[in-house]
């Protein structure tokens, strides 16, 4: 089977102290490893507001978590989010060239350097 790159975000409740919110990402990372994915990167970006309520709770913790695997391990992920009862929300989606190099960049922190770098040459006229 083909691998393919991946991206998934998803949203734990808000109720979760420090421990359980790290306990149920690598709890994921697990399941990943265990269906022989690779993981490249994971970004937890924190608990942030959602656009509009699920179940009631207006904030999440969100987390990025990019891999590369086969098409079936999508199918495993999604049905272990579904089975936790600490996922709110989840997408998975599948990244193409341009969205691999996008990826890349902005893990090695080049996309904000750019911006800066404009900036300051427009300062310096």
């Amino acid at each position: 089977m083909e691998v393919r790159n991946y991206e998934t975000v998803f949203i734990l409740t808000p109720v979760l102290n420090e421990g359980q919110v790290q306990e149920t990402v690598e709890k994921f990372s697990q399941v990943l490893k265990e269906n022989g994915a690779d993981i490249i990167n994971t970004e937890a970006w924190g608990l942030k507001k959602l656009a509009y309520p699920i179940q009631k709770k207006n904030t999440g913790y969100y987390f990025l978590v990019e891999f590369t695997g086969s098409g079936n391990i999508v199918d495993t992920l999604e049905l272990a989010f579904r089975r936790d009862e600490r996922i709110i929300r989840f997408l998975t989606t599948v990244l193409d060239k341009h969205a691999v190099a996008y990826s890349q960049r902005r893990r090695n922190g080049e996309m904000n350097q750019q911006k800066a770098q404009k900036q300051s040459e427009a300062v310096a006229q």
